[in-house]
């Protein structure tokens, strides 16, 4: 996904800072380990599998060599070791924006002991209410920083997929929700399924699933707006059983993640067999390649997609779009079907992004391995849908559009970028199936800077020039490493490179995967020579394609293939696990009064939908009652809503242990203790009113804190601060002055 301040990330904030400063590793990573070997231990069959941590991620154990089945050699008969596959049956109710779904799937059980229940990822969920991971991490993030996402969701708009029925062998199955990271009660993105009969070990499980999936109003990444209808992350889909020795797991564990507010997702390689019903006047494309001719009956369409070695399945169902076709040829791959699908008002910039998009190929081909498939599909969203472009899935993914594309000016160079970067996924986020949830960089970070890398080979730079500025003479450039760089605030990192997705200070740190990655791997390129960091990456590719590594299995690649492991270690140490030196502060305040939600809620196989406005009513009214039972009530007293109170703290040099007192409206306060090696932390309060101040050590015990200033924030004017510097400032001004009056 091309994450966005605006739209298109780092390549669009000209605005940002002119200036970054290098900064020193505060963590050391351990040298390259041996390779594990990949064991398990058979443990109690009643005992419950556990889910892969929700915070503890970053991994510096590389992988064992025969992680996954072991390195793909190309003399197997399937390009990926094929865990799972889903035969789904589709019908799109184009009125309604929804699918009805029948999915059978067969998983692999790949581990030592048995199955006794399985879990399954219900993405569509996280837009059914605000009550979902996705909307409640979204409230903080987006105050800290912008990012896209932020669409408003309105009556009839939310998104959900309703499991209707799941039968193992005719029996039918319970199942319920989980939340593996914690996340609030009311999110329902993943779902444990119990089983009739037990998984044994490499035994095969089957499943028949009947499912409903309403689309949402595109938010992020899925959705329809007008006739548009963006269908990803739509089915039920099994999460990933890791083994011993594969991403730094030490025993059988579900990876089974929430859908997080900036997480993307990761799956198990495998066989998708679709067939899809459409209004016969939509246009359709999807991952893979089209078995034979489309049969029409009734006003409707059934397009049959088939496509292995793959592990995800999206589509696109469109009134009125337009295709355009081309093909790739290149030494190693097949003849590749290229196809743009987009609406007319943009018929602009469908040739441009035909021929970037085979330009993608064949340098993604020539520098770390030959396109592997038969198709790729590139869709460009009609307007008002912008947030359904810049996504990517396997063969197939989503651009942006420009009515005009005229060469040289801004809308070439985004167009190119955007459709570059969306074919790129192909290989770090498909080939090399790397873990979006835990390791952003991997896919989001490596792939921009090998983006990167393809442009300055076609001497293409950042242009911030449009039409007008180029008529007047005006068409400003900008090296895309160069840019990346300015972007990447050096100086000033949240989070290391190698953390999740979701444990970060704010949208705009995670969009520093982007920037960040490409600057370290610039430097490190710099270091090693470019030839030697693409055979690293080469190796890298050849070693990981069609499993599933870590970032310690990157690391390892590169020292392995360079030889060189001292510059490849200051690198990870300083960038990917290292952050740079702050001090400690309070970075913000932040309080909502906790209010009845919107949405979409399902209970004993009921749906209820709550208005936005009829909980105005009755927000009003509940106000109303407490101010007529409360006539004397002093500001700042208790109301009838309790309030919820972020306080975000952050550190920038070495650890110490700190307190943090927080005070509220009615003179209370509350100690908490920060004893961690966190970069930052939030704590929440639930309280009567709302915090209005915070300190960091109020009892004064650590002095070595370098600025003591920042320590305390209240949300209140408070002048003593400043009339106390003007004092000093006035001072010193006042002592200079003499001292030019005696010379």
């Amino acid at each position: 996904m091309r994450f966005a301040w605006g739209r298109g990330g780092p390549w669009l904030a000209a605005w940002v800072v002119l200036w970054s400063c290098q900064a020193g590793a505060q963590t050391k990573a351990p040298a390259a380990n041996p390779q594990p070997a990949l064991t398990s231990t058979m443990a109690n069959a009643e005992e419950e599998i556990p889910f892969a941590p929700a915070h503890d991620t970053i991994i510096t154990q590389q992988s064992a060599a025969n992680a996954w089945g072991g390195e793909r050699t190309g003399n197997e008969p399937t390009l990926s070791d094929r865990v799972v596959s889903y035969n789904i049956d589709a019908e799109l109710d184009a009125a309604k924006h929804a699918v009805t779904g029948k999915e059978h799937m067969t998983w692999r059980n790949r581990s030592d002991r048995e199955v006794r229940s399985v879990y399954f990822h219900m993405y569509l969920n996280a837009f059914q209410n605000e009550g979902s991971t996705f909307f409640t991490e979204r409230k903080v993030l987006t105050a800290h920083g912008s990012s896209r996402g932020n669409a408003v969701l309105e009556k009839g708009q939310w998104g959900w997929v309703r499991l209707q029925q799941v039968q193992q062998n005719g029996a039918d199955l319970k199942w319920s929700y989980v939340h593996p990271d914690g996340g609030p009660e009311t999110d329902q993105t993943v779902v444990r399924i119990d089983l009739a009969q037990p998984v044994p070990a490499g035994g095969t499980l089957a499943l028949d699933i009947n499912f409903l999936s309403q689309l949402p109003r595109v938010v992020e990444r899925t959705g329809w707006w007008g006739d548009f209808n963006l269908i990803g992350q739509w089915f039920p889909k099994i999460a990933v059983l890791e083994l011993p020795g594969e991403r730094g797991a030490t025993q059988v564990r579900w990876n089974a993640h929430e859908f997080h507010f900036n997480s993307e997702f990761y799956a198990d390689f495998g066989l998708y067999d679709v067939h899809l019903t459409v209004p016969s006047d939509y246009t359709v494309g999807a991952v893979g390649k089209l078995q034979g001719t489309p049969v029409q009956k009734g006003g409707k369409t059934t397009y049959h997609y088939v496509q292995g070695d793959v592990h995800d399945f999206a589509w696109v169902a469109a009134k009125g779009f337009k295709t355009l076709d081309g093909t790739y040829e290149g030494p190693g791959s097949p003849k590749v079907a290229v196809r743009v699908i987009y609406p007319p008002e943009y018929e602009g910039a469908a040739a441009p992004t035909l021929k970037s998009s085979i330009d993608a190929i064949g340098y993604f081909s020539r520098t770390l391995g030959p396109y592997p498939y038969e198709t790729v599909t590139a869709v460009i969203p009609p307007y008002n849908a912008n947030e359904a472009g810049g996504m990517e899935y396997p063969t197939f993914f989503t651009s942006e559009g420009f009515k005009k594309v005229e060469p040289d000016t801004y809308a070439q160079m985004f167009s190119d970028f955007v459709n570059i970067h969306e074919f790129g996924h192909g290989y770090f986020y498909g080939i090399i199936a790397s873990n979006e949830f835990e390791e952003p960089m991997l896919d989001e970070g490596c792939n921009e800077y090998w983006d990167n890398r393809m442009l300055r080979e076609r001497h293409q730079d950042l242009v911030l020039a449009t039409p007008f500025t180029k008529s007047l003479g005006i068409t400003p450039h900008f090296n895309g490493f160069v840019f990346e760089r300015l972007t990447a605030t050096l100086y000033h990192p949240a989070d290391p490179l190698a953390q999740n997705s979701w444990d970060r200070l704010s949208g705009t740190s995670y969009g520093t995967v982007y920037s960040r990655t490409t600057t370290a791997m610039h430097d490190l390129e710099e270091r090693l020579g470019k030839p030697a960091l693409e055979r690293a990456y080469r190796l890298y590719y050849q070693r990981w394609r069609f499993r599933h590594p870590s970032v310690a299995d990157l690391r390892a690649a590169l020292i392995d293939s360079s030889g060189n492991a001292k510059d490849v270690d200051a690198i990870f140490n300083e960038y990917v696990y290292g952050t740079a030196f702050i001090d400690d502060k309070v970075a913000d305040i932040d309080s909502y009064e906790v209010l009845p939600e919107a949405g979409v809620t399902w209970k004993d196989g009921k749906q209820t939908e709550v208005v936005a406005k009829e909980l105005d009513k009755q927000v009003d009214k509940e106000r109303s009652d407490w101010d007529k039972a409360h006539p004397h009530a002093k500001p700042g007293a208790p109301g009838p809503f309790p309030w919820h109170s972020t306080v975000t703290v952050t550190r920038s040099g070495v650890s110490a242990p700190e307190v943090l007192r927080v005070t509220f409206e009615d003179g209370t306060h509350q100690d908490v203790t920060w004893n961690d090696d966190r970069r930052w932390a939030r704590f929440d309060f639930i309280k009567p009113g709302k915090a209005v101040s915070a300190e960091l050590d109020p009892d004064q015990h650590n002095y070595l804190d370098r600025d003591k200033l920042n320590n305390s924030l209240t949300t209140q004017p408070n002048g003593a601060a400043s009339r106390r510097w003007t004092a000093d400032v006035a001072a010193v001004l006042q002592t200079l002055y003499s001292m030019l009056v005696t010379l």
